[in-house]
């Protein structure tokens, strides 16, 4: 079908119910049609017809900047950003900065802001920093019992509890380094049983 002022094709097809004699239907070029629209200012439900298919139009210029970001891939994990459009899945954290122009505006209409303002889990106390540094004296603590260290892995699991129960203060590393430097006077101190009698 031809648009109905040009010999173009019509890729447009409008069908206005405001006339009482009936539906007025209008096949037009997409030249004609973002003529119509943007010409159109009047507050009837054309008009409002009229936006939506204005922003329809606009949609043509969103998929040529979606077929650009589609090409970007991540260098760490090699992802590219089509993938995860069709997948909905990032494959590693390094994604949100090779994305971030992409992202941003998503994260931002499905979520309402790019930071988060939620309640944060119960059963994770602390920072990942903590976590983090937990786990590690954890790991160095089975590493001692295996060794068959026990005055090591004594020490570890008082520094392991006193972490869970302090405050951040107490995990940072100034405060494991003095932990440190105590251990190490403590066993200077430590009992010297005497040498058997033969």
């Amino acid at each position: 079908m031809k648009c109905q002022h040009c010999e173009k094709p019509a890729t447009f097809h409008i069908t206005e119910l405001t006339e009482p004699s009936g539906p007025t239907v209008l096949h037009l070029c997409e030249e004609h049609a973002r003529t119509f629209l943007s010409s159109d200012g009047t507050a009837t439900p054309a008009s409002a017809l009229a936006s939506l298919l204005a922003k329809q139009l606009k949609m043509e210029k969103v998929a040529e900047e979606l077929a650009i970001s589609d090409k970007k891939t991540c260098p760490i994990c090699g992802i590219s950003f089509a993938d995860f459009r069709k997948g909905g899945r990032l494959g590693c954290a390094y994604d949100y900065v090779a994305f971030e122009d992409d992202l941003e505006p998503l994260l931002v209409n499905i979520h309402g802001a790019l930071a988060h303002t939620g309640k944060v889990p119960t059963n994770q106390s602390g920072s990942p920093e903590r976590q983090h540094r937990l786990m590690q004296l954890k790991s160095e603590m089975k590493e001692a019992i295996t060794r068959e260290d026990y005055e090591s892995a004594s020490r570890l699991r008082d520094k392991i509890s006193k972490i869970e129960l302090d405050d951040e203060s107490s995990w940072t590393d100034d405060a494991l380094e003095e932990d440190m430097d105590e251990d190490q006077d403590d066993e200077d101190d430590t009992f010297q049983a005497d040498p058997p009698i033969v």
